[in-house]
């Protein structure tokens, strides 16, 4: 067994749970939005002129803030084993140009188990005058690292029922994932992390070469979700919710399928997956829909 293989007992520091970080402030710019909606090949039409941002650029204001509290959990050398395993966004309402955001972030929680622990990161966003624009639950996964004990809160739970597979999905919708995607998304989202820029680096890591942003995948998903069950209209998205599996690659053609798992008087709530091939590359996919 290799070392990088070998599972490694690291215990985790409960003093670090709800702290929350400084804030971060981020001023949004149609530019900007417009910048990210084309790094995503979004094909909605306010999204591309950058008049509403699309769900997943919540993340571009929080990228500061969003990790710093896993440091306060976890030590500092096995940082680097850290990968992004869950991503749950809750909606208050659509990020528009003129916006001057406000973002924290605090860990509520990890799990300890031998293949590897997870650590839950809350973000809160909101407006100056301190209306809540979105909240979001990001997964930070360390692969061979068991914490032992597990302790605070875990993120809210979005589970695909395997029955819906028995089902008729209500669409699927085909992407394809440019050979130069990661080399747009890495600046309009502020990710440069060189796993999705540098071959050499991403084969040290034992992958076959770079790897997409598990959320430039996760932003194909939703615009996905959006043409097909919610007229393309973002101000409807309540929640968009996904597991990253496995690692996506400039070139790959995909397949979003979409079941419809539950309605109420006011809502409609979906369960995707994002395919390549027979691999799935996300999973647990949930979506709630303002009917």
């Amino acid at each position: 067994m290799s070392a990088e293989s070998a599972t490694r007992r690291v215990a985790f520091d409960d003093a670090g749970l709800d702290i929350w970080s400084d804030e971060d402030h981020f001023a949004v710019t149609a530019e900007r939005i417009a910048e990210y909606a084309a790094a995503t090949n979004d094909p909605i039409a306010a999204h591309r002129s950058g008049a509403v941002a699309p769900p997943v650029f919540g993340i571009v204001p929080v990228f500061e803030a969003m990790m710093m509290p896993v440091i306060d959990v976890v030590p500092l050398e096995i940082f680097g084993r850290v990968v992004h395993g869950e991503q749950d966004f809750h909606f208050h309402r659509p990020i528009a140009p003129g916006d001057r955001l406000i973002s924290r972030a605090r860990a509520i929680g990890y799990g300890g188990r031998p293949a590897g622990s997870t650590v839950t990161i809350h973000i809160e966003c909101r407006a100056a005058d301190g209306e809540p624009v979105n909240e979001q639950y990001l997964t930070a996964y360390f692969r061979n690292v068991d914490a032992g004990a597990s302790a605070g809160t875990a993120a809210p739970e979005h589970r695909f029922d395997a029955a819906l597979r028995e089902t008729d999905s209500v669409a699927v919708v085909p992407q394809q994932v440019d050979h130069d995607q990661t080399f747009r998304y890495a600046p309009a989202s502020g990710d440069p992390v060189p796993l999705h820029l540098d071959d050499e680096v991403a084969r040290d890591a034992g992958l076959p070469g770079i790897i997409a942003h598990g959320l430039c995948t996760m932003a194909f998903a939703s615009w996905a979700v959006l043409t097909a069950v919610a007229a393309s209209d973002a101000s409807r998205l309540r929640r968009f919710a996904v597991r990253f599996s496995k690692p996506v690659f400039p070139g790959d053609d995909l397949d979003t399928r979409i079941w419809r798992a539950d309605r109420t008087t006011a809502t409609t709530t979906y369960a995707f997956e994002t395919t390549r091939g027979a691999d799935t590359v996300l999973t647990d996919g949930l979506a709630v829909i303002a009917d």
